[in-house]
């Protein structure tokens, strides 16, 4: 999946919006990735885009144990 962002130095604020179930996508990311236990999650984390700009960000994505983040997006930037 290619991101037109990089997100660069640690997240934090690190909250789980949903688990299993409560997950919309969780038949695909399972059928994509694999894993058993999916948690869609959000943080706040210094994003840099190709055209140097770097700004803060409200960042979302799913992980799993063993899978690590998948479908990374940007929701908003602060």
């Amino acid at each position: 999946m290619d991101q037109d962002f990089e997100i660069f130095g640690d997240i934090s604020n690190i909250e789980t919006i949903a688990i299993n179930l409560s997950i919309r996508e969780q038949h695909r990311l399972q059928a994509q990735f694999g894993g058993q236990r999916w948690r869609k999650r959000k943080g706040i984390g210094r994003v840099r885009f190709p055209n140097g700009e770097s700004h803060l960000a409200e960042i979302h994505w799913y992980e799993a144990h063993g899978i690590g983040r998948k479908k990374i997006k940007i929701k908003r930037i602060l």
